[in-house]
């Protein structure tokens, strides 16, 4: 038994998972023979007709269970082989997998670094993981991840998953490469790291794409809802060693993908318009640095973050007023208050350069009149 499939969970080693007709009817049109030639397939259930508004009729097949051209698509803008990804319903729905996959309920844990990002903690909850909590480091270091915590816990709780996030979310640092390698490396055997990238286009560091080829219990979440602009499209991705990937895929429900999704994130990722994302990722760079120096001197701020994803965490003299300011001139942010330790504080999207305008203005006017 290899180490990745020693961290699965017993009962889910031997598991096929569901295969649908259109699995099926994709290794069938792969082998030769007087079959894969066939253009009559009744082997879905699916309408002999199409539906009034379907101009072409593709709508009424079932999408493949991992399109081959988008898989394909995304290898090779992520610096991966196809094999080492696998497309989802967006980054939610793999973390939703690795924890179904490695986790058994009420035995496994998963380690989280809060404040972060709370789906980790969600999907835990829900599969029945017990759930691991090593704070982030806020005396003076911008929310840092303290590694020796988080290998020690790991390590004596029996963590089968570790999730980071980097750019962090809502603080917005991004990790140091060789640590997240390191704490993987402590772990290898033991537990998955699992790092979500969501706003990596953002950062000046590097993906840990590039680092699973020798770190077999490392993977990467990734998206293309942030920088790419296709939140409502809903496709994201998880890379990991292949035999995660296969794992990963018996636990996923057949149909990931619906055909309008797949079809706009293949446009999206056509060199031209891949340009003119590069182009809008540096823009909000810039406006990022423009308005956290502008924040710095609104009377109201205490503290701004330095961020290397598309927001700045900001903390107030009064978190409630700057809210209610901003929404009296329209404009709604993030409100953080209720998460442990940032009840002063506000998480703001990096905007237009008009809507940043707007919202320095409204921080001014809600400090003048305070």
């Amino acid at each position: 038994m290899s180490a990745i499939a020693g961290l699965l969970r017993e009962d889910l080693r031997g598991f096929a998972g569901y295969r649908s007709a259109r699995s099926e009817q994709v290794d069938v049109m792969q082998v030769d023979g007087p079959q894969a030639d066939s253009t009559i397939w009744l082997n879905a259930n699916e309408s002999p007709w199409a539906n009034a508004i379907d101009g072409d009729g593709s709508l009424r097949r079932y999408p493949e269970p991992q399109p081959g051209q988008l898989r394909s698509a995304l290898a090779d803008m992520y610096g991966c082989s196809p094999q080492q990804l696998l497309i989802g319903r967006g980054s939610d729905e793999a973390i939703d997998l690795l924890v179904r996959a490695f986790c058994a309920p009420a035995r496994d844990a998963v380690l989280v670094t809060p404040p972060v990002f709370g789906m980790y903690a969600v999907c835990a909850r829900l599969q029945g993981a017990r759930l691991l909590e090593v704070p982030l480091l806020d005396d003076g270091r911008d929310f840092e991840v303290d590694f020796d915590a988080v290998t020690n816990v790991a390590s004596e709780q029996g963590a089968k998953l570790v999730f980071l996030c980097s750019p962090g979310n809502p603080a917005g640092a991004a990790l140091p490469v060789a640590a997240v390698l390191a704490l993987a490396r402590s772990l290898a055997g033991r537990a998955m790291v699992v790092v979500d990238e969501a706003y990596i286009e953002f950062a000046d560091t590097p993906s840990l794409v590039q680092c699973i080829g020798r770190q077999p219990n490392l993977a990467v979440l990734r998206t293309l809802s942030k920088a790419h602009a296709l939140a409502a499209a809903r496709v994201g991705c998880v890379i990991a060693d292949a035999e995660v990937i296969a794992a990963l895929r018996r636990c996923q429900a057949p149909y990931p993908v619906p055909v309008p999704c797949l079809q706009q994130a293949l446009r999206a990722l056509t060199a031209e318009v891949r340009e003119r994302t590069e182009n809008g990722v540096r823009t909000v760079r810039s406006e990022r640095e423009r308005l956290r120096a502008a924040l710095v001197s609104v009377p109201a701020v205490r503290r701004v973050y330095p961020s290397q994803a598309n927001f700045l965490l900001v903390r107030f003299d009064d978190a409630g007023a700057a809210f209610q300011g901003l929404l009296a001139y329209g404009i709604m942010v993030r409100d953080m208050r209720a998460l442990p330790g940032l009840g002063d504080a506000l998480r703001i999207s990096i905007g237009s350069i008009e809507q940043n305008r707007l919202v320095l203005a409204a921080l001014q006017d809600t400090a003048v009149a305070a």
